[in-house]
């Protein structure tokens, strides 16, 4: 973990520290994924299942999600496990139906002229649900849960196969506690490409989709960079690459809490990155110990050590410089774990998810807390937020003008045209106010 004094650093010195890990941007990325979509552009099916052969060593396959295959998967699992993960389905669709728009009061501007904003769902969304060396079921509940709530239509998901080829039978029960009729054993690229062009495959067809949601590798974060940018491509819901984490702590820290919490999201991918951010030269020493002693025995002890690698301890001269360095980076997930946090979290500008205090583990959050943990990162979250259920809809003005509002609002909109040139829509205007 690299050591930082951050008061010693100029500007050119703090954009460095603050560095994201090189490989999530790396030429080769950004070759193979185009190469990827191209590929799925010309031959479709055929080419989705070739890459699938390829990089999933396994064909692309359905998996439907009926009363059988449900009753099987709940079997697989120990009765507590099945409890908890309907625990957090309930806590996910409880927020986001609190938290779902809707259509806001006509507004009367002119007399005569009432407009109002009306939520709609879109109507299709591709779902993209990691998972490679771990099933994340959990991020299925936090993309699935608020899309049903929103109300879209067609929810497409997709994960990459088990080793063995087949999917984890939490992965089925969280598709059965969101309502889905079927889930894709599909990763990568090439999951993003199914999506973004629609293909026909051996076990039915995968629409193209509206807009395309969901963390992933650098692989699949480019690819929706790509998708996006085509002609006519989709809408996408934020940069969700590797996981971050920033957790700013004071001397009064909980050593053992702070070194768990950081290893918490090493342990998710080599390029995941975390950063500890403290007043107190002594604290980053406890911290740093004690993340030594913790990683030595997780089981994905190598992968949790390759994303230490990219780790960043930045010592502080005070909580103002803390808050500072928060809002430059743009944490994923930012735990504040010091003596009295609420004033720090005001002077947070740009964070996808702030867990404040002790107790507020970013793990909570991750599994059951109900806010959806698919966040923003690579510094995304200084323009954006995580996905919410109005992340699956769109807003439309809805404006009723009565002819008495007509007459009094359409001089101004003509002689407003006709400042910019534009006759025709002056006109347009002028009849209105004619009656």
């Amino acid at each position: 973990m690299k050591r930082i004094d951050w008061s010693s650093l100029d500007a050119a010195g703090k954009t460095a520290a603050l560095a994201r890990p090189a490989q999530r941007t790396a030429g080769d990325v950004t070759e193979v994924v185009r190469t990827i979509l191209d590929d799925v552009r010309q031959r479709g099916g055929a080419a989705v299942t070739d890459w699938c052969l390829k990089l999933d060593k396994a064909p692309p396959r359905r998996i439907a999600i009926t009363p059988e295959t449900v009753a099987e998967a709940r079997n697989a699992l120990p009765p507590g496990d099945v409890r908890a993960l309907r625990m957090a389905a309930d806590n996910v669709r409880v927020f986001h139906q609190a938290t779902r728009p809707e259509d806001t009061p006509f507004i009367e501007t002119t007399p005569g002229v009432r407009s109002k904003l009306a939520w709609r769902p879109i109507a299709s969304a591709g779902l993209y649900i990691p998972g490679g060396t771990a099933p994340l079921f959990s991020s299925l509940l936090m993309l699935a849960i608020p899309a049903g709530v929103a109300g879209v239509g067609q929810r497409v998901a997709v994960t990459p196969p088990n080793k063995e080829g087949g999917i984890h039978p939490a992965m089925i029960l969280a598709a059965a506690e969101a309502e889905l009729d079927a889930i894709w054993l599909m990763g990568g690229a090439q999951a993003i490409a199914a999506l973004t062009f629609g293909v026909e495959l051996e076990d039915g067809v995968i629409p193209a989709c509206d807009k395309l949601f969901g963390p992933g590798n650098a692989y699949v974060a480019e690819a929706k960079k790509q998708a996006s940018a085509l002609p006519g491509g989709p809408a996408v819901d934020m940069p969700a690459g590797p996981s971050e984490l920033m957790v700013i702590v004071d001397r009064d820290a909980a050593p053992e809490i702070a070194a768990a919490d950081l290893l918490s999201q090493a342990e998710h991918d080599a390029d995941a990155q975390v950063l500890l951010v403290s007043t107190s030269r002594a604290t980053i020493d406890y911290i740093l110990s004690e993340v030594e002693v913790q990683v030595a025995t997780l089981p994905r002890e190598a992968i949790a050590r390759a994303s230490l690698n990219e780790a960043r301890a930045i010592l502080v001269r005070d909580l103002d410089a803390a808050a500072e360095v928060a809002n430059l980076y743009g944490p994923e997930h930012l735990a504040i774990q010091i003596d009295d946090p609420e004033p720090l979290v005001d002077s947070i500008k740009a964070a996808g998810a702030v867990f404040v205090g002790r107790f507020a583990a970013e793990t909570l959050g991750d599994y059951a807390a109900g806010p959806s943990h698919v966040l923003p990162t690579d510094g995304g979250a200084r323009t954006l937020g995580g996905v919410t259920t109005a992340s699956f809809m769109t807003t439309m003005s809805v404006q009723l003008v009565t002819e008495a509002g007509a007459r009094q609002l359409a001089p101004i909109a003509a002689r407003l045209a006709r400042m910019e040139g534009l006759e025709a829509h002056a006109r347009a205007a002028d009849l209105r106010a004619e009656g």
